[in-house]
This record gives structure tokens, sequence and C-alpha cells, in this order.
């Protein structure tokens, strides 16, 4: 499970290089999911809700650097 402390020092490009590799992680679950082979159920959960923390992070970095730059 990350921090948003941890997220929040990343760049944008650091976070959507994040964000791929979770979707990819999330994927395998699904599909670990589907044929039975999965184990740790729990780290479904903790993806999506990386997943979402990230894309939450990131959003609010990208209006910050677009209201930055409408004042700059």
């Amino acid at each position: 499970m990350m921090k948003a402390s941890d997220l929040q020092a990343m760049t944008p490009d650091q976070l959507d290089d994040e964000l791929e590799k979770l979707k990819k992680e999330q994927f395998n679950l699904r599909f670990q999911t589907a044929s039975g082979q999965l184990e740790n159920t729990a780290r479904i959960r903790q993806v999506r809700r990386d997943i979402a923390r990230i894309k939450t992070i990131g959003h609010a970095k990208r209006a910050e650097e677009a209201n930055a730059a409408d004042k700059g």
C-alpha cells in the first residue's frame, strides 16, 4: 500500500508510470481470480485503492500546474 505523502513527492510522469504498473497488476490479479489461482484476495482491494489514490493526487498536481501557468 502506498502512502499519499510518498505519491505527493512524485512528479506527474512518475505517477503515470506507477499507475500503468498498478493497472497491469490489477489485470493480472483479475486473471488469477478467474482461473482460481489467487491466494491473497486482499491485494485486489489494495491495488484498486492505490490506483484511486494516484489518480486523485495526479489530478490535483495537474490542476495546480495549470493554475500556475494561467497566473504566470
